[in-house]
């Protein structure tokens, strides 16, 4: 029964002057709780960076509310003002100098530290002077535009790495030969030589052996990786945040799956299992620091049956020893991988090849002195720090690579894990058919996913008809350009930032799009990231509320369905997100929120403060489900 207090309030303010009321409250008691709490002022001298994060947090929901109050009351939301040029290469939560302040050492400096971000102004992140829009794919992979990456002809030049033999810098571009440098036959002389070592005729032959998701550590300027994407295989680079001449940014430049990534210190954001090979070629890690816990987290993350590849000089001597005890990189590799199950498979020149064992079994049998195994739990690796055990070895997961007669054929002891339901995986004219028998639902059911599978096939089609009349009315070539190609042409790096199964992924590569997708899966959201990772697609956790581990403008794309109202009842502001999206989407992408109508207003008008062109699309097929396309424009100095 309505309460007469409730009542009255109606009457006064009406349900809409009620709510506002409500909402005034609570931010007034928000911003004014600390003016009474001595003792907590008392307190905060003691962990100041504790106290300013919750102040900030406060006067930044304080802030949301007023913005919000004045969109609900048709208000005009100023935009946000253009951030300074020294903020056109700003990648958040890597401040080393800020870390270092903050006690951090050994390495854990170097990782990523959101909480320490201090107070920031929230202004849009714009491109340097001489930024180009890049050539479209797959031109765009061989030929960047030197003015678009944080790199100079001199740093290019005195690197001293061999990968700079890939590059020649003229006038304004870079240009990447495949043919040279990474070791001195070339790439592909290079690919070959693994394939040799793992027993198959030539690198052709990779996805017999299992081998399509590759991780690949330090990866230079991408071009192992671009080799590895020709042939059809899903490499994804990580490399340790760089001020400059960073190899994540000219990776992700040249159209290549690429992230800030590094673990002196914390686990990377994938779960256990979850790649076939990692490859590490001149990558700069000493493997037995910390108790060899960097090697323990390469094992994590590898697949049962999978590879480690490392390629170090031979001769190069490591740590504190007298020089007569000292030994190369790969001496001390491999006697740590006996004690985590690997076997020494082959070795070239400066290359060596270990395998993880398939059975588990082997870890019981090695001596008393060995590596201890981890204590298994379903909490999800975000971040985690790093582990002196081995994991994963009692995954309902542990299934060898070389099981796989095919990358497109699956059988189902693989995916059983998934929900207690087989997936049956058959092929039909190169594309995938999905039959799935039901066996015990406790999780995933089979009928969510075929649905989910379905819809967004169909969604895809709608997404390139909505973005394919903008492109060709709103937007004129540029001066010199020819007539555009359909818009996949024009879209390679996308991001999906709620992924769910990795079905928008799936849908692109049975309509044929030269697009990759880097599908985020929220932390906060049911950890569907084994099913995307074992479907032999990029994927990787984050959590919304912190920036993305990339650089500003890598993306073409920005997908996002139902995350705003995933994200309503967390601490996130709509609005740093609204910002972070914009920070990594390059002038001229495309932003795609699917989401219900209410949330959708809100979402354009956050569009707007960002200097979006922003529409609202109704699917006409009658629910409240809402499509908002946007288009970043570019912005001239």
């Amino acid at each position: 029964m309505t309460s007469p207090w409730y009542k009255s309030l109606s009457s006064v303010f009406g349900l809409r002057g009620l709510l506002f009321f409500i909402l005034g409250v609570v931010a007034l008691v928000t911003i004014l709780a600390p003016l009474t709490s001595n003792s907590y002022e008392a307190s905060s001298a003691l962990v100041p960076n504790v106290y300013s994060n919750y102040r900030r947090i406060k006067e930044q929901a304080a802030l949301d509310y007023l913005d919000l109050r004045s969109l609900s009351l048709g208000t005009t939301l100023k935009e946000f003002p253009l951030c300074g040029k020294e903020r056109e290469s700003y990648v958040p939560c890597y401040n080393v100098t800020a870390n270092l302040l903050a006690g951090l050492q050994e390495g854990d400096e170097l990782d990523r530290h959101c909480e320490f971000e201090r107070d920031k102004e929230r202004c849009v992140v714009r491109p340097p002077k001489d930024y180009k829009i890049p050539l479209r794919w797959p031109l765009g992979r061989d030929i960047i535009w030197s003015g678009n990456v944080k790199i100079t002809k001199d740093q290019l030049l005195s690197s001293g790495t061999v990968t700079t033999r890939l590059m020649l810098l003229e006038e304004n571009q870079i240009t990447f030969h495949s043919e040279d440098g990474l070791i001195s036959d070339g790439v592909k002389d290079y690919a070959r030589q693994i394939a040799e070592m793992i027993g198959l005729g030539s690198d052709t032959e990779f996805a017999q052996a299992g081998i399509r998701t590759v991780l690949d550590i330090g990866c230079g300027f991408g071009s192992f990786g671009a080799h590895l994407v020709s042939l059809k295989m899903m490499p994804i680079c990580i490399a340790e945040f760089e001020a400059t001449g960073s190899q994540v940014q000219l990776a992700l430049e040249r159209g290549l799956p690429a992230m800030i990534g590094n673990f002196f210190s914390k686990q990377l954001p994938y779960p256990a299992l979850s790649f076939d090979m990692v490859h590490c070629a001149h990558c700069g890690t000493t493997w037995d620091i910390k108790d060899a816990m960097l090697l323990l987290e390469v094992d994590r993350v590898l697949k049962p049956g999978g590879y480690f590849v490392l390629t170090s000089p031979t001769n190069k001597a490591q740590g504190n020893l007298p020089d007569t005890k000292k030994t190369s990189i790969s001496t001390r590799v491999n006697e740590l991988s006996k004690k985590i199950c690997w076997s020494l498979t082959g070795q070239q020149d400066e290359t060596f090849l270990w395998q993880k064992t398939v059975d588990s079994s082997c870890y019981s049998s090695r001596s008393e002195a060995s590596i201890p195994l981890c204590k298994e739990g379903d909490s999800v690796p975000y971040y985690h720090p790093l582990v002196p055990c081995i994991s994963g070895t009692t995954s309902k997961r542990w299934i060898p690579i070389q099981n796989r007669s095919d990358v497109s054929l699956t059988t189902s002891a693989e995916l059983e894990i998934h929900g207690k339901c087989f997936f049956l995986f058959l092929i039909h004219s190169f594309r995938f058919t999905w039959y799935l028998q039901f066996l015990n639902v406790s999780g995933l059911k089979p009928e969510e996913y075929l649905e989910d599978t379905q819809v967004w096939r169909s969604a895809l089609k709608n997404y390139w008809s909505l973005l394919t009349p903008l492109i060709f009315s709103d937007h004129p070539k540029r001066p010199g350009d020819e007539d555009p190609l359909p818009p996949f042409n024009m879209i390679r790096n996308v991001m999906d930032m709620n992924a769910r199964f990795g079905n928008l992924n799936s849908a692109l590569l049975d309509q044929g799009k030269s697009a990759w997708v880097m599908n985020v899966v929220p932390v906060n959201a049911r950890n569907t990231l084994p099913i995307i990772l074992d479907r032999g697609f990029a994927g990787v956790l984050h959590d919304w509320c912190e920036p993305f581990p990339t650089y500003p403008r890598t993306y073409d794309m920005l997908h996002a369905n139902e995350l705003l109202t995933l994200l309503s009842s967390e601490r996130c502001s709509l609005m740093d997100l609204f910002l972070e999206m914009d920070r990594i989407l390059r002038p001229e992408g495309w932003v795609v929120i699917s989401d219900k109508l209410g949330v959708i207003e809100m979402a354009r008008a956050l569009a707007t403060r960002v200097r979006w062109e922003a529409r609202v699309i109704d699917l006409q097929d009658g629910s409240d489900q809402r499509l908002l396309v946007c288009q970043k424009p570019f912005l001239k100095k």
